[in-house]
């Protein structure tokens, strides 16, 4: 696999909009397991969706972190999350991952997964989790060291935006970013 120049801490310290289309085609690895980056949403401060709109909790405290480092939550108690946290510290932006194209460590994610459907690997951010073994004890982590291993893809990736998914507020904004015709998203997202 080609890999592209490594994502330092500057990358994550913009405008998680423009972090979130620019991961989209990136390489993501854990311990040397994971794939391309296809599907991701944009979390705000300002975003009455985000975990971090009503301010800092001993949950979300990475939310709030610097840039470039894990914010990993379960979702619902049944499903780890993994977000890369943006902006500023103390912002509370991240953007959440909902999937990868498997490329690496595809034997490990299979057995982590009990399956053999290369789709059904890393599409969800729950799947994703437990395909790359992530759970709280990645919250907080540089992204930028091991186990992480983050590396910027092609310079031009068709990127289409869609409604995010799976929340009950702010459902209208466009903020989930996902590599137009993948079939390893989540869900496929509406043609425009």
């Amino acid at each position: 696999m080609t890999k592209g120049a490594p994502l330092d801490r500057d990358f994550f310290a913009r405008s998680v909009h423009e972090v979130a289309r620019d991961l989209i085609g990136a390489t993501l690895l854990v311990d040397g397991v994971g794939g391309s980056i296809v599907e991701v949403e944009a979390y705000h401060p300002d975003d009455p969706a985000s975990h971090g709109f009503r301010g800092r909790t001993a949950r979300n405290a990475s939310m709030f972190g610097p840039p470039g480092h894990a914010y990993v939550y379960r979702s619902y108690g049944v499903h780890w999350c993994l977000n890369l946290v943006c902006e500023e510290e103390g912002t509370a932006a991240a953007v959440l991952l909902r999937a990868l194209e498997p490329t690496e460590g595809i034997g490990r994610m299979r057995v982590r997964r009990r399956t053999d459907d290369p789709r059904l690997l890393c599409s969800g951010p729950g799947r994703l989790c437990e395909a790359l073994a992530v759970t709280r004890e990645h919250d907080g982590l540089a992204l930028d060291r091991a186990p992480f291993e983050l590396r910027a893809g092609a310079r031009s990736v068709d990127v289409a935006t869609a409604p995010r998914i799976g929340i009950t507020r702010a459902t209208e904004l466009p903020w989930r970013y996902v590599l137009a015709g993948s079939r390893f998203l989540s869900r496929a997202a509406p043609r425009e």
